[in-house]
């Protein structure tokens, strides 16, 4: 888990990602600001940088495990290190779902509503089909340009001020209203 004092990240603007590490970077960066019960929606083409991403979030959430693509396992959780921020992530790929029915349905049937109260979850391929899992989320859309730089746009949708929900300690897990 990152100790270090991070810039929040400027929403509703393109970011210039020029590496993996940038990528992972902008992930820790959102990672101070999530919290359980958190969801993240990551949209882009094959080799866009979302797992990457999702490599930061678990880095700055301070959580055990490799992070790689879930695609075959379609999710994955991540638990807490001794020392991190005590909160859980769940690593979704919905890039399979879908191809023998009702994308929704299958989403539904991984039960990630019921993991959404205790964890941060994250899924790859989730525009357009995780939104229904939260009445707010984190949308990060991220693009690759031909000179392999990444674009990414963060965007809070639904409630959109951290000022509507109270604060936590996220390693007490307490509310510090």
């Amino acid at each position: 888990m990152s100790t270090v004092d991070v810039d929040p990240v400027p929403l509703d603007t393109p970011l210039e990602l020029p590496d993996t590490a940038d990528t992972e970077a902008l992930g820790e960066r959102l990672a101070a600001d999530l919290r359980a019960g958190d969801l993240v929606v990551l949209s882009g083409p094959l080799g866009a940088g979302k797992t990457a991403l999702v490599r930061g979030l678990a880095r700055g959430l301070g959580v055990a495990g490799p992070v790689t693509s879930p695609t075959f396992v379609i999710a994955r959780e991540h638990r807490p290190l001794p020392g991190g921020a005590g909160v859980p992530l769940v690593h979704v790929d919905a890039y399979r779902l879908g191809t023998v029915g009702d994308v929704a349905a299958e989403l539904d049937d991984l039960d990630l509503d019921t993991d959404l109260d205790g964890a941060v979850v994250a899924v790859e391929w989730g525009e357009g089909v995780a939104e229904r899992l939260a009445a707010r989320h984190l949308l990060v859309r991220l693009d690759r340009r031909p000179d392999d730089v990444r674009i990414a746009h963060v965007h809070r949708v639904g409630l959109t001020a951290t000022a509507d929900r109270p604060a936590t300690d996220r390693r007490a897990g307490t509310e510090t209203r």
